[in-house]
C-alpha cells in the first residue's frame, strides 16, 4: 500500500475490450473434441501446481486443479467486486460481465459491457483486458470515477525451479483518484469453498474410442460435493485471510484434499471486512446488502462445516479513501494447497511445490503469506526476464505477444511436476499433447514444441528426455485395438502396446501411471513409427548443445537408449538401402497420412539423427566418462558412419525431383509436403553437416511457401501440410494434408529464417498468429486449423514451436553481432 505511479503495461500485450464477445469464433472440427468457446484468459498458477483461468469478461472459469484433467465452468461466487462512493453517489459491481444463468446471486450488480458516452451518444467500452504471460491486466474505464487496474500474475520466470512451482496467484490492484474530491473505494474478493471437488469420482474409468479414433476415458469431478467443508478467518500482525478447508482430512492426504486461501496485507489506511460463511447459491444478499451500500461486510465469523448438499463461501473486503491525485496499490493473493496428484487408483505423486511447503495439505496460509511478502520481488524478476525480449527492435510486437503468451501451455497443459527424489533431483515433468489427446510429452510433437522448455527451463527439458531414455528398453505385451482403422471403417487390428527398443510415443496418461506406463495412444501402432527414434536422438543432442554442451553425464544417461532405438529403427530398412521405409500405414507424426517407401520427412530425420549420433560418440569418446566401453563407442560410430554414407545418396536419388523433395518414393504422389525437410532444419540447428545440398533445400522451401501457403486460399490461413505444386489438393477429402498445423508452421518459419527467407517467415507466422488470436483461440491454441473456420485439438503442445523462431533469430543476432 504505497503511493506509486500507475502501472506500465507493455505495448505488445494481447488485448480485448472487457466483455466483448466474438461474432464467429472458430469451432471444433469433430463433435467429440473439446470446445469450451472463446472465453479463455491467461492461466494463473505454477507449473504442475494446478492452475485457474480468468477470461476477458472477468469470470474465473478454468479449473485445472486435478493434474491432467480439464474442468471449464464459470463459478460466479469466485469474483472480485468494487464499491465506489464520492460522497454524493455510490455504485458497486461484481467485476464480471456475465451474470449467473441459474438465478443465483440475483442481488448482485454485474459489470456492464458498454457504457453510454454522453458527448457522442455512442456506446463505449468499459475497460480492456491485457495478457502477456505470465502477467495479465484488467483496466477498468468509464464506469468508476477512480482509475482502477488489476494486474494478475504467478511467480514464473526463466531458470527458476522453486517459485515457478508455487500454487499461487497475485492480484495487484492499483487505484488512482483522478477527481478533485475524495473517493472511497472497497475491493472485495469472494470465493467458494471447493475443497474436495477436483478429483476423479471414477477411480477406474473405462477407456473407450472416440469418433476420431483416439482413446478417451471419462472424468467425473466432484463439483458441488462440499459436505464437511468449513471456512475460517486467519490473521497476524501483517496479513489477514480466509482459509477454506475440510473436516476429517487425515495424513497422508489424498488427491483433492487440502486448502484454498485468499489474503491481503493490513495497513493503517485500510479497513478490512470479512464474512466467513455465506450462501453462494442463494441471492447473494448476505454479502451485497452491506457491500453494495457502503463497501463493508458484516464481519461475520462461522466455522460450522457444511452439511450434505450445502455450499459455503467466504469473502474479504478492503475499504480506503483516496484524496485527489492519490494512488494506492493493494495486493490480494489466492493460494491453494492440494499436494497430491493421483493417476490410477493408489498411484500418487506429490507435487514439486511440496518440496518447499510440505505435504500436509495445510499450508495454503503459508503459501499466501510468502506471496504477500515476496510479490514485488517476483514481479521484478518477471520483468527482468521479459525485458530483453520486449526491447528487441527486430521483433514486431505481435510476435513478442505470441511468443510469451504461447507459454500458457506450460501452466495450463495439464502440467505435472513431481517432488524431487534421489533419482530426479528436481522432480519429473510433463505436459499433455493436448486436452483431446490426453497423454504426456508426445515425442513427435515435442520435437517442435519443446523449444520453450529447453530455452527457459533446461533442467526440466532434460528430465523429460531422461524419462524417454528409461522407457526405450522396456516392453508391454498388452494389446490394443488401433483406432485409425475404426475411423476409416476397416477391421481394426490389435497391436502390442510397447515393444522393447522402440521409442515410445508418449509418457502415459493421467488415468494410468505417467512416466512408467508409456505409449498410451492407440490411434496408430506407434511401435511402427519411423520418426520417433530419430526425434529422440535429435532432442538428446539438441538439449546437450543448448544447455552449455558440458553435461556429458546427460549424454551418457541416454547413450544406451540411443543405440537401442537406432538399431530397432534400422530393422525397418527392408530393402537394405540404408533408410527405414514407411509402411503405407500412417506411421509418423502425420498419423492420418499414408507414406510409402523412403519418405522425405522420415528419411531426412533419419539422416540427421545419424549425424547427431556420430557427434554424440565424439563427445563421449573425447570426455571418456559416463560410458566406460570406448571400444563400443568406436564401433557404434563406425556403424553410423556406414549407414549415413549409404543413406545420403539414396535420399537424393529417390526423392529429389529437380524442384523439391517428393513426399515418398513409392506412392507416385506429386504433393509438396510443407515439412519435407525437418531433418535438414535440425541438422543446421545443431551445427551438423547439411543432409541435402543448400541450394536444393532453398528451392524446396520456396516451393513449399508458394504451393502450401500462398496458393492455399491466397495465404489467408497459413501453410497447409501438403498440396500439389499448383496449390490444389491431391485428395479434397483428406484431413492432415489440408489442415494448417500451427506448430508445423512455426517450425517451418524457423527453417525459413535459417535459410535467409526472413520476410516469408514473418509473413507466414503473422498469418497463423492472427488465426489464433483473432478468432477466439487464445490460450487454447489448437494443433490444426481449417479453411472453413474449424479447429482440432485445443491447448496443443506443438504450438510452442514459435520459440524455435526466436532461437534461430537469436543465433543469427549473435553471429551478426
Amino acid at each position: 500500500m504505497t503511493n506509486q505511479f500507475f502501472p506500465q503495461i507493455p505495448s505488445c500485450t494481447w488485448s480485448r475490450p472487457i466483455g466483448l464477445g466474438w461474432d464467429k469464433p472458430y469451432t471444433v472440427r469433430y463433435a467429440s473434441n473439446i470446445d469450451d468457446g472463446p472465453w479463455h484468459g491467461m492461466p494463473l498458477g505454477g507449473f504442475g501446481a494446478g492452475c485457474i483461468g480468468r477470461s476477458s469478461r472477468g469470470d474465473f472459469n478454468l479449473w485445472h486443479i486435478d493434474g491432467g484433467e480439464h474442468t471449464f465452468k464459470n463459478i460466479p461466487t469466485c469474483q472480485f467486486s468494487v464499491f465506489e462512493s464520492d460522497g454524493s453517489s455510490s455504485q458497486a459491481y461484481a467485476l464480471c460481465t456475465q451474470p449467473p444463468d441459474d438465478g443465483s446471486l440475483a442481488a448482485w450488480q454485474w459489470y456492464p459491457t458498454t457504457i453510454k458516452n454522453e458527448e457522442s451518444k455512442t456506446d463505449g467500452i468499459t475497460g480492456t483486458y491485457h495478457a502477456l504471460y505470465p502477467r495479465s491486466w484488467f483496466v477498468y474505464e468509464g464506469v468508476y470515477k477512480a482509475r482502477l487496474t488489476c494486474e494478475q500474475f504467478s511467480p514464473i520466470w526463466a531458470n527458476n525451479y522453486q517459485e515457478t512451482s508455487y500454487p499461487v496467484a497475485i492480484f495487484l490492484w492499483t487505484a488512482h483518484n483522478l477527481t478533485n474530491a475524495p473517493i472511497t473505494l472497497s475491493i472485495m474478493l469472494s470465493w467458494q469453498n471447493m475443497v474436495g471437488w477436483f478429483t476423479n469420482a471414477l477411480k477406474s474409468p473405462e477407456v473407450q474410442m472416440r469418433d476420431d479414433g483416439s482413446p478417451v476415458y471419462e472424468y467425473q469431478s466432484r463439483l458441488g460435493e462440499s459436505k464437511d467443508n468449513f471456512n475460517q478467518l486467519v490473521e497476524n500482525t501483517e496479513y489477514i485471510g480466509c482459509i477454506l478447508g475440510r473436516v476429517g482430512i487425515n495424513q497422508p492426504v489424498r488427491e483433492g484434499e487440502g486448502q484454498w486461501c485468499f489474503a491481503t496485507r493490513k495497513h493503517p489506511n485500510l479497513e478490512v471486512f470479512y464474512h466467513s460463511r455465506w450462501n453462494p447459491v442463494g441471492t447473494g444478499e448476505d454479502l451485497w446488502k452491506s457491500f453494495g451500500k457502503d463497501g463493508s461486510l458484516p464481519n461475520y465469523l462461522d466455522e460450522t462445516p457444511a452439511i450434505k448438499g450445502e455450499q459455503i463461501g467466504s469473502a474479504l473486503a478492503v475499504r480506503f479513501t483516496l484524496q485527489p491525485g492519490e494512488t494506492l496499490q493493494i495486493p490480494f493473493v489466492l493460494a491453494w494447497d492440494f499436494p497430491v496428484t493421483e493417476f490410477a487408483a493408489g498411484i500418487n505423486y506429490y507435487r514439486r511445490y511440496s518440496d518447499f511447503f510440505g505435504r500436509s495439505g495445510k499450508n495454503a496460509w503459508a503459501i499466501a503469506s510468502t506471496a504477500l511478502q515476496q510479490y514485488q520481488t517476483w514481479q521484478a524478476q518477471i520483468q527482468a526476464w521479459q525485458q530483453p525480449i520486449l526491447e528487441r527492435a527486430d521483433l514486431p510486437n505481435w510476435f513478442k505477444m505470441a511468443l510469451l503468451n504461447e507459454l500458457y501451455d506450460l501452466t495450463a497443459g495439464g502440467t505435472l511436476w513431481s517432488a524431487a527424489s534421489e533419482r530426479d533431483s528436481i522432480g519429473q515433468f510433463a505436459v499433455l499433447e493436448c486436452l483431446d489427446y490426453r497423454w504426456y510429452e508426445s515425442l513427435d510433437v515435442r520435437l517442435y514444441g519443446s523449444f520453450a522448455l529447453l530455452m527457459l527451463f533446461p533442467e526440466l527439458e532434460k528430465a523429460v528426455i531422461r524419462a524417454f531414455a528409461r522407457a526405450i528398453p522396456t516392453s508391454d505385451n498388452n494389446t490394443r485395438v488401433i483406432g485409425y482403422y475404426f475411423t476409416i471403417g476397416a477391421e481394426s487390428p490389435f497391436a502390442l502396446r510397447k515393444v522393447a527398443g522402440a521409442t515410445p510415443h508418449d509418457l502415459g496418461a493421467p488415468n494410468e501411471h505417467v512416466w512408467e506406463k508409456t505409449n498410451y495412444t492407440s490411434y496408430q501402432d506407434c511401435n511402427q513409427w519411423k520418426d520417433l527414434g530419430c526425434d529422440f536422438v535429435l532432442q538428446v543432442y539438441r538439449d546437450f548443445l543448448f544447455t552449455g554442451a558440458d553435461d556429458v553425464n546427460f549424454l551418457a544417461d541416454c547413450w544406451h537408449a540411443i543405440v537401442e532405438t537406432l538399431n530397432y529403427l534400422k530393422t525397418f530398412d527392408k530393402d537394405g538401402d540404408g533408410i527405414p521405409e514407411n509402411s503405407g500405414a500412417p506411421d509418423q507424426t502425420f498419423d492420418d497420412w499414408r507414406l510409402q517407401g523412403v519418405s522425405a520427412y522420415c528419411g531426412g530425420l533419419w539422416l540427421a539423427a545419424l549425424e547427431a549420433a556420430i557427434a554424440i560418440c565424439d563427445v563421449l569418446l573425447t570426455n571418456r566418462r559416463g560410458v566406460e566401453n570406448t571400444e563400443e563407442l568406436v564401433e557404434q560410430k563406425s556403424i553410423y558412419e556406414v549407414w549415413l554414407e549409404q543413406s545420403r545418396p539414396i535420399y537424393e536419388e529417390k526423392l529429389w525431383n529437380g524442384q523439391y523433395y517428393r513426399l515418398d518414393s513409392n506412392s507416385g504422389s506429386d504433393v509438396v509436403m510443407a515439412d519435407q525437410l525437418c531433418g535438414q532444419f535440425y541438422a543446421r540447428l545443431l551445427g551438423l553437416p547439411d543432409i541435402v545440398p543448400s541450394d536444393r533445400a532453398l528451392s524446396a522451401l520456396k516451393t513449399v511457401y508458394n504451393a502450401c501457403f500462398l496458393k492455399f486460399h491466397n495465404g489467408q490461413f497459413g501453410a497447409a501440410n501438403g498440396l500439389r505444386p499448383d496449390g490444389s489438393p491431391e485428395n479434397p477429402q483428406a484431413t492432415h494434408p489440408l489442415e494448417v498445423w500451427t506448430g508445423i508452421n512455426f517450425g517451418l518459419a524457423a527453417f525459413m529464417v535459417q535459410m535467409g527467407m526472413k520476410d516469408e517467415a514473418i509473413n507466414m507466422t503473422a498469418t497463423v498468429v492472427r488465426q489464433i488470436y483473432e478468432n477466439g483461440l487464445q490460450f487454447r491454441t489448437p494443433e490444426a486449423i481449417t479453411a472453413v473456420g474449424t479447429f482440432r485439438a485445443s491447448t496443443y503442445l506443438r504450438a510452442m514451436a514459435i520459440w524455435a523462431i526466436y532461437l534461430v533469430k537469436s543465433q543469427e543476432s549473435r553471429v551478426s553481432g
